[in-house]
């Protein structure tokens, strides 16, 4: 009994749960606030607007919610001329849609100029009466004022969690690339097997634009949220570990770019040398721990607790130092192998300066680095305009 509440517990926590409570909320409370105040029996557009008005967070809401309000205001409003002139045929249909469509423009309501022209089409549709279409905007008016103010007192979920869920399953995807990189021999992998880890590396960039967008509906939760402390700093260290994770993500492609022609060097040279099994073992090394880096990247900027993340620093912190001593034994090595196959001594190079340079991208240094420059980014953008110009330095003086 006592897992099955626990279980409905962290359900209920979930933010899809929370934001379809909140919707749900907003439409009823509409939908009956609308059946006093409104003549109509069935005020259906007053809930349809509440639903439009309560966005995922706070912030979308007092942005994207009141131009959808402005979309559906417009949309009654032609309704009701055109009600009043023509009504409905055909050719009025296309003029109503038409004409929908130029007013998007002119309110800017942006990216939803065709919810001016569905709601024109459903009030005129379920009506020609001009007094009645006059009762769907105080409809309209209501829903737009109930999902507003649910907004404010049913405060919006937190997106941090599944942000943080995407930026893992990107790091656990580039960690498993990494890991299957280092199976074969270098130079002695099958041409198609190299091109298949190719493909999988550019898949990634599909990938990255899942957690951008993951990332994005984060911020905007962090945005004006009572219940959020050091909202900027959870942004911005998540903001920063994608862009490291992005840029790993290109060296990866890169990387698998050079294995590729690699192999196919191997395949179609004369005499392909015998692998080394030390090469081959250091390389598989160097790619391992590599990989458990990326992951225990992952892991520290999403740590919410001051003790995991201390404990995921000091977990990156090992694997990035066994990767470079690894990297080390793998440069001694290769070496040798460029002395004897000195045609791909450039290939060998440039794989070699690939892998420093995910290790460095994913280094403590670097990523204290990113985010003290965005903190200080951050800082200036927030100054006062006219503070930020007495601070601007000015033309030296001559003499």
């Amino acid at each position: 009994m006592i897992d099955i509440l626990v279980r409905w517990v962290r359900l209920l926590r979930e933010p899809l749960v929370v934001q379809a409570l909140r919707s749900t909320t907003a439409a009823v409370l509409s939908y009956v606030v609308a059946l006093r105040l409104s003549s109509e029996p069935v005020p259906l557009t007053a809930p349809l607007t509440a639903l439009l008005v309560v966005q995922v967070t706070l912030y979308s809401t007092l942005t994207t919610g009141i131009r959808r309000m402005n979309s559906v205001v417009a949309g009654v409003l032609i309704a009701i001329g055109f009600s009043a002139l023509v009504g409905l045929s055909w050719w009025s249909l296309g003029l109503l849609i038409l004409a929908s469509l130029v007013v998007g423009h002119l309110v800017r309501v942006d990216e939803f100029v065709p919810e001016v022209a569905i709601s024109a089409m459903l009030v005129l549709g379920v009506t020609q009466v001009a007094d009645t279409a006059w009762d769907r905007i105080l409809e309209t008016l209501i829903g737009a004022a109930v999902g507003l103010l649910v907004n404010l007192l049913v405060a919006p979920p937190v997106w941090v969690g599944p942000a943080g869920a995407a930026i893992t399953d990107l790091a656990d995807r580039m960690s498993r690339l990494l890991t299957h990189l280092g199976e074969a021999p270098l130079g002695h992998t099958d041409v198609a097997r190299a091109a298949a880890r190719l493909h999988e590396a550019r898949r990634l960039d599909n990938d990255i634009a899942h957690v951008d967008a993951a990332l994005r509906q984060a911020e905007d939760s962090l945005r004006l949220n009572p219940r959020v402390r050091e909202a900027v700093l959870f942004r911005l260290v998540l903001r920063t570990g994608l862009d490291t994770l992005e840029i790993c993500a290109v060296v990866l492609r890169v990387a698998c770019r050079t294995t590729t022609d690699l192999a196919k060097a191997w395949a179609e040279g004369p005499e392909p040398a015998v692998p080394e099994a030390g090469v081959t073992a250091a390389l598989r090394e160097v790619l391992e721990h590599t990989a458990l880096a990326v992951v225990s990247f992952a892991k520290l900027i999403t740590a919410q607790v001051s003790a995991n993340a201390e404990e995921a620093e000091a977990r990156l912190a090992r694997e990035l130092a066994v990767a470079r001593s690894s990297r080390d034994r793998f440069a001694d090595l290769l070496l040798d192998r460029i002395r004897q196959t000195p045609a791909q001594w450039q290939l060998y190079g440039a794989l070699l300066a690939e892998i420093d340079r995910v290790l460095d991208e994913l280094g403590v240094e670097k990523r204290t680095e990113r985010l003290m420059e965005e903190l200080d980014r951050h800082a200036r953008s927030r100054r006062p305009r006219s503070l930020r110009g007495m601070l601007r330095p000015g033309p030296a003086s001559p003499g």
